[in-house]
């Protein structure tokens, strides 16, 4: 996975105090990539240290030769009390039946953020992030939502073999629809 075009020289699995350290400049990043309005960042950090508390939790940085954190990848063992597998498997089971959320949710790897500077989105350092976060991942599968609508992200889960596991979701206190995308671990050999 070579990434001297895009203007990464390295990429690296950060410990959580690491994570900590570079959080500002991550959630920067997050809000830009997003689109998010102003003050996001200062509401997402708090539940952004919570995740890098949780088991299995790993992350994986791009960065230039400068330093500079050009993308972030992180996500952790997926397991029942967590928000978001709570809101899932809901959706899940009232579309699709209890057997298929079991299917899908009882071994995951929640692929919880991953974000590129915009700059140097179409790069290839998402795929390279996604790739490497995923890289011995002991879970059956892996896990993640996105906004529906058509983005390089999509282009990238579905590059990557995410198939659909719940479409046009709603979560709780968000208007936007969200597509859950899902796939078989370990990822295919690119």
């Amino acid at each position: 996975m070579t990434a001297m075009s895009s203007g990464c020289s390295r990429y690296v699995q950060l410990s959580a105090d690491e994570f900590r350290t570079r959080l500002p400049e991550a959630l920067a990043i997050y809000v830009k990539a997003m689109q998010y309005p102003e003050g996001t960042a200062e509401q997402r950090a708090p539940m952004w240290l919570t995740h890098a508390l949780r088991e299995g939790w790993r992350c994986m940085a791009a960065l230039d030769a400068d330093d500079v954190l050009l993308g972030l990848a992180y996500g952790y063992k997926g397991r029942a009390g967590q928000w978001w597998h709570e809101q899932v498997r809901h959706g899940l089971t009232r579309r699709s039946g209890p057997e298929e959320a079991e299917r899908w949710m009882s071994d995951y790897f929640e692929l919880t953020e991953i974000h590129v500077r915009p700059e140097n989105q179409g790069k290839q350092i998402g795929e390279d992030l996604l790739r490497r976060l995923l890289d011995g991942v002991g879970n059956a599968n892996v896990l993640l939502s996105t906004p529906e609508g058509t983005s390089r992200a999509w282009k990238l889960y579905r590059r990557t073999g995410f198939v659909d596991v719940l479409r046009d979701y709603q979560f709780t206190g968000d208007p936007r629809p969200f597509a859950i995308l899902g796939r078989p671990l370990p990822l295919d050999p690119n």
